[in-house]
């Protein structure tokens, strides 16, 4: 994944919540993040994590989707019971699971996306940045988990839309759409992160859409990630 540390050091920073019931993990996560993500509290059981988002408003809160507590929802429950803050807070669920039923739970509660524990310090900041400013994060292969779930009811695909966008165009757009970052893009398709960024703004243009979560969505009733 491209990173947005840069973006940090100019001055923008993220208030994060971590939810997890290891303190380890809480503590080691905490050391990998860049300085622009300003971790504002913790949590390790569903009662204090709704407590502590509550408290805090962070801007996205990283979530773990099996925590003790509450009424055995995990991190589906936390979601809704801050249901009220889900206009300025996001959820982020970082899990070791990759599980269908478990990104499922909770994306349907609210979640704007799915990363697993294996990923670096670097990504997991990345996906912070990128979630906080609206697009949905997933870990490439968990995007056809949201696609089953979601685009059962698909619309048939619209040739005339498709017929707007060239073929590296419709490359671009299948990778972004599963939760490519720019860079991992430009290494799948041996092209430069500036030509990514160029087909994504065609696309975007094209379709008529404004934001990486948009694209997602219209791909996935589409059935085309």
């Amino acid at each position: 994944m491209s990173t947005r540390a840069g973006a940090g050091a100019a001055g923008r920073t993220v208030r994060v919540v971590i939810v997890d019931d290891h303190a380890i993990f809480r503590s080691g996560l905490k050391a990998d993040l860049d300085p622009s993500v300003v971790v504002v509290g913790e949590a390790g059981t569903v009662e204090q994590a709704v407590e502590v988002i509550a408290a805090a408003r962070p801007d996205v809160v990283l979530l773990d989707v099996h925590l003790p507590g509450g009424r055995g929802g995990g991190g589906r429950e936390v979601i809704t019971g801050s249901a009220a803050f889900l206009g300025t807070t996001r959820f982020l669920a970082l899990s070791v699971s990759d599980a269908a039923e478990d990104v499922v739970a909770v994306i349907r509660a609210g979640a704007r996306g799915y990363v697993t524990k294996t990923i670096s310090g670097a990504e997991i900041t990345d996906a912070v940045f990128r979630v906080a400013g609206g697009d949905a994060v997933f870990s490439p292969r968990l995007a056809g988990f949201v696609l089953d779930a979601f685009g059962t009811a698909a619309a048939d695909i619209a040739d005339d839309e498709l017929d707007k966008l060239s073929a590296r165009e419709l490359e671009v757009m299948r990778l972004i759409a599963r939760g490519y970052s720019y860079k991992e893009v430009a290494k799948e398709l041996f092209i430069s992160i500036k030509t990514v960024e160029t087909h994504v703004s065609a696309v975007l243009r094209k379709l008529q859409l404004s934001s990486r979560h948009e694209l997602t969505k219209w791909a996935a009733e589409r059935r085309l990630l």
